[in-house]
């Protein structure tokens, strides 16, 4: 029995310590990249690469109107070989917009991230050198793909104008994040 009480007394003990030295913060990565003087021109990047395929793919788009009219005006006139070989452009034609678009999505993504990555490092440093100035052992992102995933937390460890200090920019007086 006293074994027992011995035994349950140490693993609290431990537990307790554990507890007291575990400080845990947190702060919203996508707010504090709103607020980088970078953002804006990473937006303006992304934005004149969207246009850039945006145009592209409405080229390719006209083309095949172009041809699939000129095939329905005169699809009658044609010899069955010609028919035939106009069909498979217009086919293959289908298909190119459709890859190009696939192609479009996963390159605009990819220079998403390629653009977004230095930031994100920057940010990450701060948080770091944040977390050891203040004795965080752990901070989380209060936000995942814009869903909320901390339920709760007090706005005491809440390091988001400690990592906007850190990168020289001036939290806004509303706190907004």
């Amino acid at each position: 029995m006293k074994a027992k009480i011995l035994l349950s007394t140490a693993i609290t003990a431990i537990g307790l310590g554990l507890t007291a030295q575990m400080r845990v913060g947190y702060t919203n990565v996508e707010y504090i990249l709103s607020l980088m003087p970078e953002a804006k021109q990473i937006e303006s990047e992304l934005s004149a690469y969207n246009k850039q395929l945006s145009t592209q793919l409405e080229s390719k788009y006209k083309d095949y109107q172009t041809k699939a009219a000129d095939y329905q005006q005169n699809a009658e006139s044609y010899t069955e070989i010609v028919r035939a070989d106009k069909e498979n452009e217009l086919i293959n034609l289908q298909t190119s917009i459709q890859e190009f678009e696939t192609n479009a999505q996963n390159s605009l993504v990819n220079k998403r991230n390629q653009l977004l990555q230095p930031a994100f490092e920057k940010i990450g440093i701060a948080i770091e050198q944040v977390a050891k100035e203040n004795a965080y052992t752990h901070v989380f992102n209060m936000t995942a793909s814009g869903e909320s995933i901390l339920l709760y937390a007090r706005e005491e460890d809440n390091v988001t104008n400690l990592v906007l200090q850190k990168l020289g920019i001036d939290p806004p007086a509303d706190g907004g994040n």
